[in-house]
């Protein structure tokens, strides 16, 4: 069974998985655990889910991290999992959603990052057309490769999800999977360690604040060929 296949298949019958099976499958793909239980539309665990914390700050902490370069990137990246590394959770469990298809999964995908889409960066789409993807009016392969990105995925595990066939699209994406990692690695933070990786940022980045957004990543991320 091709990664497509199996993705597909966890969306259609992802229900009859035992918990330890989803762990497993989280490994082999290299996806959060979190994730795979939202595709198969199962409870997810509330220890695997983001504390309860400032959704400003959130947001706020997720725009710095667009001004990283990739280098900067991966040096966030191990920060945050350092700060994760001492968060708790309680270890219950969050009620599956009853939306179906593509809104439901995209839903449990931002809510396992702590993102509504008010606290999302800017992708690429605006933000009615995330709602409209959130609602179930439409979806297509430039939009789904805008959200892949800050999600941590790759489009060609999004796309089989979201019931999508392959092929060419023009890409509107302003944030790759390397930004998205950093937002995994922030999902046990606190709204202290968030403002605490914030500041790191800032140190990293080298931000100033000039009254425009200027982010570095897509066009500069190593997963995508230079023309020519």
């Amino acid at each position: 069974m091709t990664r497509a296949e199996l993705l597909r298949a966890l969306v259609a019958t992802g229900r009859r998985y035992e918990p330890a099976r989803l762990h497993e499958l989280a490994a082999e793909l290299d996806l959060p655990v979190s994730d795979l239980f939202v595709i198969a539309g199962r409870p997810v665990p509330a220890h695997l889910l983001p504390p309860d914390r400032d959704r400003e700050v959130m947001r706020e902490f997720a725009y710095r991290v667009t001004y990283c370069d990739h280098a900067r990137l991966a040096s966030l990246e191990d920060f945050v999992t350092g700060l994760a590394s001492a968060a708790e959770t309680p270890d219950e469990m969050e009620a599956a959603s009853d939306m179906d298809g593509l809104p439901r999964i995209l839903d449990g995908l931002l809510r396992n990052r702590g993102f509504g889409a008010g606290e999302l960066p800017f992708t690429g789409l605006a933000r009615s057309t995330i709602n409209g993807m959130l609602s179930g009016r439409w979806h297509n392969l430039r939009q789904l490769h805008a959200m892949a990105g800050p999600l941590g995925w790759e489009l060609e595990d999004l796309a089989p999800v979201a019931g999508e066939p392959l092929g060419p699209f023009k890409p509107c994406s302003v944030l790759c999977r390397h930004v998205g990692r950093v937002y995994v690695a922030a999902i046990p933070l606190t709204t202290e360690q968030l403002i605490q990786a914030a500041i790191e940022v800032d140190r990293l980045s080298g931000r100033e604040d000039q009254g425009a957004w200027r982010p570095w990543v897509e066009n500069q991320c190593p997963d995508v060929p230079s023309p020519g």
